[in-house]
């Protein structure tokens, strides 16, 4: 399995297995326990999967969690997505900026976002399985959600959105979101 660093988001990193391929399919592993040690991540800190489908168009995010907030690793098991991450870790070296990657499950490539970094994505398939493993029980009292089109972020949706939730709908921009928190 390949590691890369994310140079646009400080601890983010993409990990690329080898998938064994025949005629009957492919076999890979997508998560590996000394792979995650070698750079420095805990494999153990990892309590909670998760899974959603989506189809062509939908758009998810942008989400992350206040207080300790939530490292997460991510990867499209089935179909295709864009996948966006924004570090917005104020003592981050790379604070404020975004990331684009284009997850499938032809690779089962896994991107780790740190916590403190928002994430979103959009299924560019008509079935898109996206695969969650989070580093903390989820407490929907700390979800924040920002506006998926914030032009502070100008994140280029390559899809019309079709479809999201209510709360990604009404979601405040980034300065509404600071705003209200410095009061």
């Amino acid at each position: 399995m390949k590691v890369s660093a994310v140079p646009e988001i400080a601890g983010a990193c993409l990990f690329e297995p080898t998938p064994y391929a025949d005629e009957r399919g492919f076999f890979c592993r997508t998560f590996d326990v000394d792979v995650l040690r070698s750079v420095g991540l805990d494999p153990h800190a990892f309590v909670q999967d998760s899974v959603s489908r989506s189809v062509r168009g939908v758009l998810r995010g942008l989400h992350l969690r206040s207080g300790a907030g939530e490292a997460k690793l991510v990867r499209c098991s089935y179909g295709k997505i864009f996948d966006v991450v924004v570090d917005l870790r104020p003592d981050s070296p790379t604070y404020r900026n975004r990331a684009f990657f284009e997850l499938s499950g032809d690779t089962q490539v896994t991107l780790y976002i740190p916590s403190g970094c928002a994430h979103g994505f959009q299924a560019l398939t008509e079935t898109a399985d996206t695969s969650y493993r989070i580093d903390r029980p989820h407490d929907p009292s700390e979800d924040v959600t920002i506006a998926f089109d914030d032009p502070e972020f100008a994140i280029p949706w390559p899809l019309p959105v079709t479809s999201m939730s209510q709360r990604d709908r009404e979601a405040p921009r980034l300065a509404e979101i600071l705003e209200h928190k410095g009061r």
